[in-house]
């Protein structure tokens, strides 16, 4: 059989689905079925507006915390250690054993090893003098 491989700068919406569910159908074969439930914290200005916040998930067992944004004029209060700390208590309540998160941030990182996670992958000079980190932190 011969394949030619097209190569596209996007995925259509319903091709990404296409994909993603072949994927999770298979995790579910092979690991039983998620209890991925996902997790959002947001940060709101004085007229409600997101102005940043906290978007992850929990599933097997797992806190992933996908993004975390403070804005430039709330830095400097801890709220990124705030946010972090309410969606680990989401997740233990949800029976979450630990949390992990990826950064290319410094400071990020930083912040997060200051909340007791501990890194556990690496690639150096990822993108520039930036490395691209992995930690988890176990409850």
């Amino acid at each position: 059989m011969h394949l030619e491989l097209e190569v596209l700068d996007t995925a259509p919406d319903e091709d990404r689905a296409v994909i993603r569910k072949g994927i999770l159908d298979y995790n579910d074969a092979m690991l039983g079925p998620t209890d991925r439930k996902g997790i959002f914290i947001p940060l709101r200005d004085a007229e409600g507006r997101i102005e940043g916040g906290l978007v992850g998930y929990t599933g097997r067992g797992w806190l992933y915390t996908e993004l975390l944004f403070v804005p430039e004029h709330l830095r400097g209060r801890g709220l990124a250690g705030k946010l972090l700390e309410r969606a680990e208590q989401e997740a233990r309540d949800r029976g979450c054993i630990g949390a992990y998160i990826d950064t290319i941030n410094p400071q990020a990182r930083r912040a997060y090893q200051r909340q007791g996670y501990e890194i556990c992958g690496k690639i150096e000079n990822f993108t520039g003098d930036y490395a691209i980190t992995w930690l988890t932190k176990r409850f």
